[in-house]
């Protein structure tokens, strides 16, 4: 049988969140939509229409500044329950083409389109189906990329959003890239853009121009895969069952704050969230991770590895360890906790060291079965509950 091209698209839906709320709510379409925290407060943009953008509005920016660069914006707040729904349906959508979907995030997939002509025709023309679907029966436009790898897929469906479609040919990977700005290579941060600066390095066709061992001598082991990306060189299968590698909680306070009682409070409340996230994905975290952002915006992250849990609060003793070790020198804008390193529940030592465990785990999964009926703040550790004043007499 002769060797044939994979056809690999990456379907990205156009402005998520904010494309849902414009869809539901037909009073805010061609208006920019900003779907985030309280513009008065001190969270970050979750997703900016194209009519937001145009005034500089950006994901993960800073609310505040979005609401100086765009007043009369709509600010709508995240509903998190409803977009997991319409993606639900875009999965599916996808899935109808093909069993190999790999999920990137809610609003965005891979699809292996290989060997399905039979049933869709050639691969574009697929593609140009699977838009026309989501377009129908969700209202919403998407972006794609074909191509015969992962990575130019990516690439390739970010260059005509909205609703675009961008296709290239095997064989025609580096010709595509080489106009490209070195930015576009994934592992290209401001820091390894500067080092390619310096060798005069603005476009990925510069660096296929320069030798490899220039590239390593330069940054190591990266430069290596700095070049083989350049060629648009990517190996890597679709796989629609990867496991998360992570799960965590981040806040954001309405004020910075150094009050180490706050800061562990809701260190407390983050790792009971996270451990029921764990316990609903069956699975156990061996890695904790600290992470701090403080008032000028440095951000500072610190982990231990220990036995795999899915207990709340062995990540919050784990965590505090961490956090005992700061010297808060600014007050904190944000506190995060994540946990990694993930694997089968049950696979640590279970028991050994804390004999208390196997009752706390326990008492977890009935926890769990109050909050799924009843919701989440029906019942919580008594350090997260706050007093009741008390009524003067």
């Amino acid at each position: 049988m002769a060797w044939r091209p994979r056809a690999i698209t990456h379907v990205d839906m156009d402005a998520f969140y904010a494309s849902v709320e414009q869809r539901d709510r037909p009073e805010l379409r061609g208006r920019p939509v900003i779907v985030g925290a309280d513009p008065r407060g001190r969270g970050v943009v979750s997703a900016a229409s194209y009519e937001a953008r145009v005034f500089g509005v950006r994901s993960a920016m800073p609310i505040g500044k979005a609401a100086r660069l765009c007043p009369h914006g709509v600010f709508v707040p995240v509903d998190m329950a409803k977009y997991a729904r319409v993606s639900d349906e875009i999965m599916a959508i996808l899935g109808d083409f093909s069993p190999l979907v790999e999920p990137v995030s809610v609003d965005e997939a891979f699809i292996d389109l290989t060997g399905t002509e039979s049933l869709f025709g050639p691969p574009a023309d697929a593609v140009r189906q699977i838009k026309r679907r989501l377009r129908e029966e969700t209202g919403l436009t998407a972006s794609a990329g074909l191509a015969a790898n992962k990575f130019i897929a990516k690439i390739a469906s970010d260059l005509k959003k909205p609703d675009g479609m961008v296709v290239v040919a095997p064989g025609r990977e580096a010709a595509f890239l080489a106009p490209l700005p070195i930015e576009r290579l994934w592992g290209v941060g401001k820091a390894t853009a500067r080092s390619l600066a310096a060798l005069g390095i603005a476009t990925i066709g510069q660096l296929q121009r320069l030798p490899q061992t220039t590239l390593v001598s330069r940054l190591g082991g990266h430069g290596a895969d700095l070049h083989e990306l350049a060629f648009g060189r990517d190996e890597r299968p679709v796989e629609p069952w990867t496991a998360p590698k992570s799960m965590g909680a981040e806040t954001t306070f309405e004020r910075d704050t150094d009050d180490r009682t706050r800061l562990e409070t809701t260190l407390r409340g983050q790792a009971e969230r996270v451990a029921r996230e764990l316990r609903a994905g069956g699975v156990a975290a061996s890695r904790v991770t600290l992470k701090l952002r403080f008032a000028d915006f440095r951000t500072l992250t610190r982990s231990h590895t220990a036995d795999p849990t899915q207990d709340g609060l062995e990540l919050y003793r784990r965590v505090l360890v961490l956090f005992a070790r700061e010297r808060l020198v600014q007050r904190v804008r944000l506190i995060g906790l994540s946990a990694s390193t993930l694997g089968p529940a049950a696979s640590g030592q279970l028991g050994l060291l804390d004999p208390s465990a196997v009752r706390r785990e326990r008492l977890a999964r009935a926890v769990d079965g109050i909050t799924g009926r009843f919701g989440t703040g029906a019942i919580r550790p008594a350090a997260l509950v706050r007093p009741r004043p008390r009524p003067r007499t």
